[in-house]
């Protein structure tokens, strides 16, 4: 991967950009535009992390990770987890790596913050990014989340 692959957080500079980017048409299904991404990231404030993918000074990608988020509250109100929540990259960027260095970046701040496991949702079925998730080492946890499949990768 090119050394000109970064990460950005969101500024009042390029919001404009990062709202007007967009997946495959068949592929609006299954992930949420970045505006309904900010939006969860304001809400749920500390445990969101947005970040925009840049290759050079263009504008390619955005995740948004979760860090340390209550999860399944109602079984364990104690149980956190970090992972990916949202991955949305550009509809013309799309197969040339951006994905995976996205992935290898959330993985490395999770590392960096101390989680030992790395979760990831993803919506079942035709279109969907299983086979991805899959490809990087995620393994089914037998988990449903919201509808879709829980993935699981130590860091």
């Amino acid at each position: 991967m090119p050394s000109s692959l970064r990460l950005e957080k969101i500024t009042p500079d390029n919001v404009d950009a990062a709202l007007a980017l967009r997946v495959q048409p068949h592929q609006e299904k299954n992930v949420a535009p970045v505006a309904t991404s900010l939006a969860e990231a304001y809400a749920f404030g500390d445990t969101a992390w947005p970040r925009l993918i840049f290759d050079g000074d263009e504008l390619v990608g955005f995740l948004m990770a979760f860090i340390d988020i209550r999860w399944a509250k109602e079984d364990d109100p104690d149980a956190r987890r970090s992972g990916l929540w949202r991955l949305n990259i550009g509809a013309d960027r799309q197969g040339k790596g951006y994905g995976r260095f996205a992935v290898d970046a959330v993985r490395e701040e999770i590392r960096r913050r101390g989680a030992r496991q790395f979760h990831v949702t993803w919506e079942p079925g035709e279109d969907g990014p299983e086979e991805f998730y899959l490809k990087l080492g995620f393994r089914r946890t037998g988990e449903v989340s919201g509808g879709q499949t829980v993935g699981v990768l130590e860091v």
